[in-house]
């Protein structure tokens, strides 16, 4: 039913957002030219890797010239890059992953290899589901940019802090993931995007 459910409301919200994507498409080639997306290797569901899209909101070649995540102030960030990243635009391609059944609407992000490695045992549990756009972390972990940078040595404050903090987050939501708390999270998801205290 889940399965159901994301490929349905993804395909409506896909063509109900049509005219943004074609907008933001625009505005990034206008601005930052090529490329429009974004693409990086992610480890989804049974640890198979796949490839997630976003709207690219960062200099070419960025995932050369610095760690995987980004902290706030990070100069790779371009200036539309970064209202793309308040409202979450830069996220929207990733529907394209849900049509597909790379991931879910909700479930816990995919993280990349790199870190991915680091899990223990029990960490590694949240690879027996989709991955998903969005999840109890990132609403806690809503500002996790703004969290780093206040690190002297962020590397170490992801790895050490904020990943296994996240990791448990996603943990608690597989013991009781149901269609009626996804929803919660969705709505709860977009009320923090659009009514930003």
């Amino acid at each position: 039913m889940k399965r159901l459910f994301d490929f349905v409301m993804t395909l409506i919200g896909l063509i109900f957002l049509s005219p943004l994507l074609i907008l933001i498409s625009l505005l990034i080639l206008l601005t930052m030219g090529w490329p429009v997306f974004f693409r990086q290797e992610r480890v989804g569901r049974d640890g198979k890797l796949f490839t997630i899209i976003k709207f690219r909101s960062m200099i070419k070649d960025a995932e050369n010239k610095g760690k995987p995540y980004t902290s706030e102030g990070d100069p790779r960030i371009t200036p539309v890059g970064r209202f793309l990243r308040k409202y979450k635009l830069d996220e929207l391609p990733q529907l394209f992953n849900v049509l597909k059944g790379e991931m879910a609407i909700v479930g816990p992000r995919p993280e990349v290899a790199e870190y991915v490695k680091l899990y223990t045992e029990e960490q590694r549990k949240v690879l027996t589901v989709r991955p998903g756009l969005t999840d109890t972390a990132s609403i806690v972990y809503r500002n996790e940019e703004r969290m780093l940078a206040r690190f002297e040595d962020s590397d170490s404050a992801y790895v050490e802090k904020i990943m296994p903090a996240k990791l448990k987050l996603n943990l608690a939501y597989l013991e009781k993931a149901g269609f009626w708390g996804d929803l919660i999270l969705i709505f709860k998801t977009l009320e923090k995007i659009f009514w930003r205290r």
